[in-house]
């Protein structure tokens, strides 16, 4: 490692190269609950600096691993064995914007909901709008093919991304896809997508801007249970209208919220209900009536529609603040990320309270109904003996209960460590295989971002045996 360090800080200069305990520490680790160890961390301001980086790496067999704001709640950016850290945070220019082809070219560090704000001017916005907008960057978007809200009716960030610019682990420069949507040959920009830092290191995106909607009308429901509102969502998808957005918050989730907010959410309630439909003022009325009456047939006590811009920003921000507002109940917090069939929303949420209940925890629950996008938030002191154990094993059989009724192991959040070993409850021997394959062509020695997401033995199909996992 020392000789890369030397080789990188006589090239790039120190600024660019650091080795400080402090620095490599805090590095260490991203939003997860894993702890590992960096051997440097490097903060590249350009291309040619990631090549260097990445080529050094090549020739030296140093593992390494690109990180953006660190949002990651799976571990994907945690390095292990000393590995170097890329950090892609100064790489954070809008390089270009085509307004009339709605396009952007810009550099992985930009921030999510920079990027909208950066293209407001011309009436276009980003449409993933993950939770984390205000922090997370587009290159860990583009990682972990991330989604949000407004992905129900938009798609999540493979539907918005056009070609990527990229550093292969051998030093490499590429370009997967193109501004055509359709370009010839593979879809190496889709197979890039979502593939968390095992594939190369974004440093430019070209993206898909999509024009703000004429009229928006956001409606919040209030139900008396959760099942109530569960069911409510999928009679809304059955009635023939897909809305822009369909969020809910649980009992446990909303005084949260209020506590921390206090904008008059109604504190006995069971559920709430966003929904958010856009588009022509004709057929939004249309929509947003035909919503109501769904609503209120499915047993919604209250509906409240928001009469202004002002007011739906502050619905949204009590949808978008329900992380933070944890604190006013546990100081931790651990984040799940599982995707369900709508029909099996009421069933799948039961079995999340039970298991909460049975290995002693809290959970609230804020998460995409409309796509069946769960995120069970396990609430508890870690100080607490045992407790991170108890925590593990929960989320371990809420993931269990997701994929067996017919759902997947993660909608935006990634594998990463978290979920790797849990890969075969969704995936065969052959389907590990192929996706090793895959890897291998990208990356034969196996240094991008090594140990996530595949479990240990998923070449050659050699799955017989599954190591127990490591929580870093």
């Amino acid at each position: 490692m020392m000789q890369v360090i030397d080789e990188l800080r006589r090239h790039l200069g120190p600024d660019k190269v650091r080795t400080a305990s402090s620095e490599v520490s805090l590095y260490a680790r991203d939003a997860s609950t894993f702890q590992g160890e960096a051997g440097v961390v490097c903060f590249p301001t350009e291309r040619d600096d990631v090549v260097a980086m990445v080529s050094a790496c090549h020739r030296h067999g140093v593992p390494f691993v690109a990180r953006g704001s660190g949002t990651g709640l799976t571990g994907g950016a945690v390095p292990v064995d000393g590995a170097m850290v890329i950090v892609m945070t100064k790489m954070n220019s809008v390089l270009s914007v085509d307004p009339g082809e709605r396009l952007a070219w810009v550099q992985p560090g930009v921030l999510n909901l920079d990027l909208s704000r950066a293209v407001a001017e011309y009436g276009l916005h980003f449409a993933p709008d993950p939770s984390s907008q205000q922090s997370c960057t587009l290159g860990g978007n583009v990682a972990n093919n991330s989604g949000g809200p407004h992905c129900l009716a938009e798609g999540v960030t493979s539907a918005h991304v056009h070609a990527i610019e990229v550093v292969l682990p051998d030093g490499e420069c590429v370009v997967l896809g193109g501004e055509d949507p359709e370009p010839d040959g593979y879809d190496l920009r889709g197979v890039f997508i979502g593939s968390e830092g095992m594939l190369g290191i974004a440093t430019a995106v070209c993206v898909r801007l999509t024009p703000d909607p004429p009229t928006v009308r956001t409606l919040l429901a209030d139900f008396g249970d959760v099942r109530q509102g569960a069911d409510a969502v999928s009679a809304i998808i059955a009635a023939g209208v897909v809305p822009a957005a369909l969020e809910m918050m649980d009992a446990l989730c909303v005084r949260a919220v209020e506590a921390f907010l206090g904008i008059g959410l109604p504190l006995d309630a069971g559920a709430l209900l966003l929904v958010e439909v856009d588009g022509a003022p004709a057929g939004v009325a249309a929509q947003a009536a035909r919503v109501e009456e769904v609503l209120r047939t499915h047993g919604a006590r209250s509906i409240r529609v928001a009469a202004d811009d002002a007011e739906r920003a502050l619905l949204w921000k009590a949808r978008k603040s329900a992380f933070g507002a944890v604190a006013r109940i546990q100081p931790n917090y651990y984040l799940h990320d599982t995707v369900v069939p709508r029909r099996s929303l009421t069933g799948v949420l039961s079995q999340v309270y039970e298991i909460a209940q049975r290995h002693d925890l809290q959970v609230m629950n804020v998460f995409h109904a409309g796509d069946g996008n769960l995120h069970p938030i396990l609430v508890f002191d870690k100080r607490a003996p045992g407790v991170m154990d108890r925590v593990h094993a929960a989320g371990t059989e809420i993931v269990t209960a997701s994929v067996e009724a017919g759902g997947v192991l993660s909608g935006e959040h990634g594998i990463g460590v978290e979920k790797r070993d849990l890969m075969p409850l969704m995936f065969g021997p052959d389907d590990l295989a192929a996706q090793a394959l895959l890897r291998d062509v990208f990356d034969p020695d196996g240094l991008a971002n090594p140990t996530k997401v595949l479990p240990t033995g998923s070449r050659c199909g050699d799955l017989g045996h599954q190591p127990e996992g490591t929580w870093i």
